[in-house]
């Protein structure tokens, strides 16, 4: 266990210090990881919705077979996988009900988690239902909570996940952008748009911020899924789905096996 301790604590460093691990140092840092126990912690975009085939025991949390968590954990073989991401979680969900499986053979775990504080899916409603003056007041409201609100909330999941699991590699996967901009698409305005997009860079720095003085690695998801975004006709990303409005604005299949799954592997 003291070896792969400090294994996860070198990898992190590399990370941190901006070093990308490659060919053989990226499969022994993931063959590190596998040989622990793998817990994946998180909101919707972890739990897969928007990718379909769910675990029926997973009920209204949605976990995917399709999700990242899950390709990573077949692919690795961890020598213990517990998947508890939720659909619709926020911090206090994370603490209250995700945390039991970490402990001290914990090796890897990964978070999503910050998007439901921030009042995601009522911005996206609005923005949807309303004009641009109160779509972009909307967000406004969304940024001050990310500013004054969010550090504290994501520092309370981020002190517990290092108690119950002193040793775990820690990866934070943020959220894409969802608008490629520029395009004639219909739907909602350019305005709202790039606001949108803004809001979701606005909400990545402050979880990015917050994961790297927990001494975290952040897996931003931005660049995997650059060309994918909505209207660029190949979206990863669900658009407004009326017959499922759950899945609105979530990863497709091919957006977890293509946009989030590299990012983890990667940070793995």
């Amino acid at each position: 266990m003291r070896r792969t301790r400090i294994a996860a604590y070198v990898t992190s460093l590399l990370l941190a210090t901006g070093v990308t691990l490659t060919g053989s140092a990226a499969a022994q840092a993931s063959s590190t990881a596998a040989a622990t126990g793998y817990v994946a912690l998180g909101d919707s975009y972890s739990s897969g919705v928007g990718a379909g085939s769910y675990l029926s025991s997973s009920g209204d949390c949605k976990r995917s077979t399709k999700a990242f968590p899950q390709l990573w954990a077949a692919a690795n073989a961890p020598s213990s996988f517990s998947f508890t991401a939720c659909s619709g979680a926020r911090t206090n969900d994370v603490l209250a009900n995700q945390l039991g499986p970490l402990n001290s053979s914990t090796g890897l775990v990964s978070i999503s988690v910050g998007g439901n504080d921030a009042g995601f899916a009522d911005v996206m409603t609005t923005c949807v239902t309303s004009s641009d003056s109160t779509c972009i007041s909307r967000i406004n409201t969304a940024r001050a909570y990310v500013d004054s609100t969010l550090p504290g909330r994501l520092d309370s999941v981020y002190t517990a996940i290092r108690s119950k699991a002193p040793g775990a590699h820690v990866v934070v996967l943020g959220y894409p952008r969802f608008y490629k901009l520029g395009q004639t698409c219909l739907g909602l305005s350019e305005a709202k748009r790039t606001a949108i997009n803004n809001a979701s860079d606005h909400l990545n720095s402050a979880i990015a911020k917050r994961a790297a003085d927990h001494g975290f690695t952040f897996g931003d998801v931005r660049s995997s899924f650059t060309g994918h975004e909505i209207c660029s006709g190949s979206s990863w990303l669900h658009s407004v789905n009326w017959l499922n409005i759950g899945e609105s604005y979530h990863p497709t299949a091919a957006g977890q096996s293509g946009g989030y799954l590299p990012v983890f592997r990667n940070a793995a």
